[in-house]
């Protein structure tokens, strides 16, 4: 083999189409410019993100049914799985897992045998109360390259753009 021969074994890396040494792949265009796929990414950041900072026992969908019982105190269960953007099956297995943990009580509607109605416990409340300041630590750190004028309008945007895609899914 002549010099000009040499095959250059210092990178095994590729480009994606069989240059060596071009370093990672970049992410397609035709991804970032999909609203799903960003969504997506910034969903698997966040979960990360929730277990580091905020709880790795208490996952987003708890501190979400906690968060909402405090505020209404007696929801029924399946109302509340509407509300705080969950399937009914899941919230089931939501609830079942903080009654578990003696975060919450469900008791059975005195009217409807089917309602199950949802309580905070002390110990649930004390534990919201200690998670709540950590998620709010989380959402400081999530906008923070935002600038602070423009993070009142990015949540307007982004419940609405929530709202219309929920929309999307009732059709």
């Amino acid at each position: 083999m002549s010099g000009g021969d040499r095959i250059d074994q210092t990178s095994s890396r590729t480009n994606g189409r069989g240059e060596a040494g071009a370093g990672p792949p970049s992410t397609p265009p035709d991804l970032l410019a999909a609203p799903g796929y960003l969504v997506r990414r910034m969903y698997q950041a966040y979960t990360a993100l929730w277990g580091q900072t905020v709880d790795s026992t208490l996952t987003g969908p708890q501190f979400a049914v906690l968060t909402a019982v405090e505020h209404d105190p007696g929801v029924d269960q399946g109302s509340l799985a509407s509300v705080i953007a969950l399937d009914r099956s899941t919230m089931a297995d939501v609830a079942r897992r903080l009654e578990d943990r003696g975060l919450i009580t469900r008791a059975t509607s005195t009217t409807d045998s089917r309602r199950k109605l949802l309580h905070l416990t002390t110990h649930g409340t004390q534990v919201l109360a200690e998670t709540n300041q950590r998620a709010r630590d989380l959402d400081r750190l999530l906008l923070q390259g935002s600038p602070p004028e423009g993070r009142e309008r990015l949540m307007r945007d982004l419940i609405q753009l929530a709202e219309d895609w929920e929309k999307l899914t009732q059709r």
